[in-house]
């Protein structure tokens, strides 16, 4: 929906940088994990996702009239891509270890991905307001979560099964809020007393 507002508006307005940036950097590093552990259906996915994430890094760049704080981002991120494949293929020889602590990274990364909404928690309870909650994201996000919990469980994986699980608490507690405070009620004016 933000590469869609992006291309509709030719303009970055409204839309945050950050989560493109972060979500690139998770669907890499799944996918490192998933080639070291020659896991087809972690490297398709995370091919995908890493490409998809790179056209919307892509478009941002294009349509924001601010390039250079969108640029020194995205170059930090190859740095920290750098950094991470330095780390994990020189620094850590042994297969097993090096997927270790892949798969430590990876589930640390996606459990404060999925943590992060709940940043907002406070200012949703307060104004009463879902407005800046997304429903279809809220919806995905559960259904990818419990996707990935279940595809864990059945490889015995903890670090596909871990940290998912966040995933599905936070979309039930997003799921709840959508409840509690329906989008239709929060209203952009006050009504006036005659």
């Amino acid at each position: 929906s933000d590469l869609r507002q992006m291309l509709a508006a030719r303009s970055v307005e409204n839309i945050q940088f950050l989560p493109f940036l972060t979500t690139d950097i998770n669907n890499l590093s799944w996918l490192g994990y998933g080639c070291l552990k020659q896991d087809w259906t972690l490297i398709a996915v995370n091919t995908i996702g890493a490409a998809l994430q790179t056209l919307y890094i892509l478009a941002y760049l294009y349509y924001s009239p601010a390039k250079r704080p969108v640029l020194l981002r995205s170059l930090l991120l190859l740095a920290v891509l750098a950094a991470g494949y330095g780390y994990f293929t020189l620094l850590i020889a042994d297969p097993g270890k090096r997927l270790e602590h892949l798969g430590l990274f990876c589930s640390v990364f996606t459990i404060s991905m999925y943590l992060s909404p709940l940043a907002d928690l406070a200012k949703i309870v307060r104004s009463k307001s879902t407005r800046c909650l997304s429903f279809p994201l809220t919806v995905t996000t559960f259904l990818a979560s419990t996707s990935w919990t279940l595809y864990g469980l059945q490889l015995h994986d903890l670090y596909i099964m871990v940290p998912n699980m966040p995933g599905i608490v936070t979309s039930v507690v997003r799921f709840w809020l959508f409840w509690r405070y329906p989008p239709g009620q929060d209203k952009p004016y006050r009504p006036l007393h005659a």
